[in-house]
This record gives structure tokens, sequence and C-alpha cells, in this order.
């Protein structure tokens, strides 16, 4: 094991009746912005609800060499019936801050995504882009040491996702440690350090960005670029 990894996968796999939908994975992941990229249904969104604990392996284990404070932002985020700013607070709430305390500190994530004048509005009437915005705002307030992200902006405009984008390097640079799925390229070119290239249920490649990106190093990863780059 790398003394630097902060995750260590061996051996895990997900079956589902005669379905291997994650087979045999095992891998490290010591950088700050890992993204999970590969085909539709190859298992991106699995594996990294198997990395959170949503989902119990069928074999293999998941060593964290600390354990990490975590939280999760799905493509379609859940909005409670309250207002945006009463969203960010409710999860506070639950990790023990105080009245007081929550909502000082959900003021403060709706104001670094620039939300703040909306906090009073009913969450579910937002946008998708801003319900995507309180989303990660309810995550950052927690100050998750990883947070994982299952396609973020799949579901948004461009702007949208480019402010999308720009809170996750925010939280990044703040630092955060960053696990994403995305089946946009040109977000997974800007956003990772490394990537983790799946491919029906396996671990195909880890690689850092830019040689992926120039030199992906198995026949599957090259098929892959070709089939979804313009």
């Amino acid at each position: 094991m790398s003394i630097d990894a902060w995750l260590v996968i061996d051996g895990l796999s997900l079956v589902a009746g005669s379905t291997r939908i994650i087979d045999d994975v095992s891998l490290q992941v010591a950088v700050q912005r890992t993204v999970i990229v590969g085909p539709n249904g190859a298992g991106k969104s699995t594996l990294l609800r198997l990395i959170h604990g949503l989902l119990h392996p069928t074999a293999g284990e998941l060593r964290w060499p600390r354990t990490l404070t975590q939280a999760m932002v799905f493509q379609r985020p859940v909005m409670l019936r309250r207002t945006a700013l009463a969203n960010v607070i409710y999860g506070l709430k639950l990790k023990g801050y105080t009245a007081a305390e929550s909502e000082q500190r959900a003021r403060q994530a709706l104001s670094r995504i620039g939300l703040e004048h909306l906090a009073r509005r009913p969450a579910r009437l937002l946008s998708g882009g801003e319900q995507q915005r309180v989303a990660l705002a309810r995550a950052w307030a927690l100050e998750p040491e990883l947070l994982l992200l299952d396609e973020p902006s799949a579901s948004l405009d461009p702007a949208s996702s480019r402010e999308v984008e720009r809170i996750i390097n925010d939280i990044a640079n703040a630092g955060t440690r960053i696990l994403m799925t995305t089946h946009n390229l040109g977000q997974a070119h800007r956003l990772a350090q490394e990537i983790v290239f799946i491919d029906r249920g396996c671990v195909a490649e880890q690689t850092p960005v830019d040689r992926f990106f120039t030199k992906p190093q198995t026949e599957a990863a090259q098929r892959f670029l070709k089939e979804v780059t313009p």
C-alpha cells in the first residue's frame, strides 16, 4: 500500500443475480482530485456508492488508513420542503451544531456559492442549477475531508455546469478531497489530477489526467476516447 494512499480498494465486487456489476476492483487513491469515467453502464455510480457505504460489496474490502469525514452530492439533489437556508441548516443540526452555529455556517456556505439572496426561497422552487448549488453548499458547510460527487452537472445547462465546476474547484482549493464521476470529459480534464477509467465493472486504467487524454494505455480507454471525442 502506498504510504500516501487515503483510500485502498482490494478485490471489490458487487454481484446481482448472475450479473457482476463491479468486478474485482482494486486501486489506491492518493491524490486530491480523482475523476471516474467510463461508458454508460460501466459501474461508475455503483463504485462511488460502494465507496460511500450506500451499497455493500459482495466481496472485497475498502480500507481507510484513517477515517475521513465524508459528504456526497448526487446528480439529482434531494431538496427538503423548506427554504434553501433551512436545507443547509438541516444537515448541520444533524451533525450536532447549535441552532445559532448552524444558521451562521449555512449563511456562509450560501454566500460562498453566490446564492445568499435566495436563502429564504423554497428550495424546490429553485432551478436545477440552483438546487445543485444548494446541495453543494449543504455538503461544504459540513467541511468534509472527502466529497463524493456523482455526475454533479449531468442534467444542467452549460452555464450552470460551469458554476458547479467553479464551486467544486473552490471546495478542493479549501482542502477537501474530491472523488467524482462524470460523463463530461471536458469537465474531467479540467477538474481531475488523475483519471480512473472503468469498463464493464472493472478498473481498466488509473493514470494522471494528461496521460489519459493523450496516451491512454489500454485498448478499452483508446476506444472509449475515440467514440466520445467529436
